[in-house]
């Protein structure tokens, strides 16, 4: 146990300690440790490949080595390893050229005879956690789970679930067939879930002045009819009021033409008559 918490203290000691999202390390197990002998292939997914990635690790023997120093063949961005030995298990990471890392994974190679599958990459938060304890030969013998330490409880199927795993579900865990052997202990690590923000509205998307540009639009849309209609109305209004002097006008003015023209009338029809009276 010494020796291992010793391993454990000089992985996590060296790890890279700047990262980059330009490039991120995958690997073709799911599990963090392996058996002696087990191959394994690991990428650098970059999103520049203009970089120049490669696979670099850390182990008990050698720091910052990399592949094809020694071990592994490389392919491009990736390093495919034929068999795993012990002394293999340690950190791996992605690093370009200007120095820039991707995320680092651990590996934990045993030549013993029970492993912990536990998840390589790290956990989101709200997830289900799976730990699966095995042998070589089978995965469904009772076997205890065990966290920095201390027991969690047995399962006869030989595998446990946490459900909705949180920040404190992260730690050191283990598992013990008691009639095969005991795992070595593999670090889970729990991400931060991920928060939702709303989407800017259509304000934030806009500079001021164009929203002021946009409000003032606006108004006009909405008063300028009022005020056509108001006009057309007043307008309407006053002609009508015209109109109607007009007409009272001549109203007023044809009967006193009517008039005139049989005064007119009386007075020549009366000469008349007084002129045949005289004759």
């Amino acid at each position: 146990m010494g020796q291992t918490s010793l391993q454990w203290l000089i992985f996590l000691t060296s790890l890279p300690s700047s990262t980059t999202n330009q490039a991120s390390l995958a690997v073709s197990t799911s599990s963090s440790q392996m058996f002696e002998g087990q191959s394994v292939s690991l990428s650098c997914e970059e999103d520049d490949s203009s970089a120049g990635w490669t696979l670099r690790r850390n182990t008990t023997r050698e720091t910052r080595t990399q592949c094809g120093d020694g071990w592994g063949r490389p392919a491009g961005s990736s390093c495919n390893i034929s068999r795993m030995v012990q002394w293999y298990s340690g950190v791996y990471w992605c690093e370009s050229r200007e120095g820039a890392t991707s995320n680092s994974i651990t590996i934990t190679v045993t030549g013993g005879p029970v492993i912990l599958q536990s998840p390589v990459l790290p956990v989101m938060e709200g997830e289900d956690l799976t730990l699966t304890c095995k042998t070589k030969t089978s995965s469904n013998l009772p076997a205890g789970f065990y966290k920095d330490g201390s027991f969690i409880r047995t399962e006869p199927a030989g595998h446990m679930t946490i459900h909705h795993v949180s920040r404190s579900d992260e730690g050191l865990y283990k598992c013990n067939i008691s009639s095969a052997g005991e795992s070595p202990p593999s670090w889970v690590s729990v991400t931060e879930k991920t928060k939702t923000t709303n989407p800017p509205t259509t304000s934030t998307l806009l500079p001021p002045y164009t929203t002021s540009v946009i409000r003032l639009v606006c108004h006009l849309v909405v008063f300028c009819p009022y005020c056509i209609s108001t006009f057309i109305m007043v307008s309407l209004y006053r002609h009508r009021a015209t109109g109607n002097g007009l007409s009272v006008a001549m109203v007023m003015t044809s009967p006193t033409q009517a008039e005139e023209g049989l005064d007119d009338e009386y007075d020549d029809v009366i000469t008349a008559v007084t002129r045949e009276h005289h004759f």
